[in-house]
């Protein structure tokens, strides 16, 4: 009899401009190398699916964020390792994929909100994210959508990893989380 075994979630969390895509791709190439799988689920891709035209509201946000930890734990309970790249803004939200996943990581990405608008407002790849988010809300035709700006972001109370995406690069950023995922393996 072959007896599946559970998976891990890691929630690379932290505000837009911080690195969560960058950080999470270098992460899945780190890990692919150490032969570890592992799937993706990018609030911004699934976004386009469940709210091709988004509001970013308290509503839609509760309801993207509760589909994003619905689809982690069934994974997970089918030995599927699981990443998402969300902001996940409200504490609430990654500690409901806490309670609810069994093998779970926070991963905070640290990055002061100006160093994240210079980055938001240079980048090249975009990882399908919106685009000029801060831009338009200083310039204030978005800012009350925007985590961190006009919407709050809560930073993690005891993240497993905390990155200084501000002072690491990517793959020194993956680094840091893929051996909290080894020692949670072990």
């Amino acid at each position: 009899m072959n007896v599946m075994t559970v998976g891990w979630c890691v929630w690379v969390t932290g505000l837009p401009g911080s690195g969560k895509s960058v950080v999470s791709h270098a992460l899945i190439e780190l890990l692919n190398k150490n032969g570890l799988s592992v799937q993706l689920l990018s609030s911004d891709e699934l976004r386009k699916t469940l709210t091709p035209k988004p509001t970013y509201s308290s509503e839609e946000r509760d309801n993207v964020y509760a589909t994003i930890i619905y689809i982690a734990k069934l994974l997970t309970q089918n030995g599927v390792n699981v990443l998402i790249d969300a902001t996940g803004n409200l504490r609430r939200y990654r500690d409901d994929a806490r309670s609810q996943i069994s093998s779970f990581i926070e991963a905070y990405l640290e990055c002061p909100l100006d160093v994240c608008i210079q980055r938001e407002t240079e980048r090249k790849e975009t990882y399908n994210a919106p685009t000029q988010i801060y831009q338009k809300a200083i310039q204030n035709k978005s800012s009350s959508t925007v985590p961190g700006f006009g919407q709050p972001y809560e930073v993690p109370l005891n993240p497993e990893v905390i990155v200084k995406t501000f002072i690491l690069a990517p793959q020194e950023g993956a680094q840091q989380i893929c051996e909290a995922i080894f020692a949670i393996k072990k």
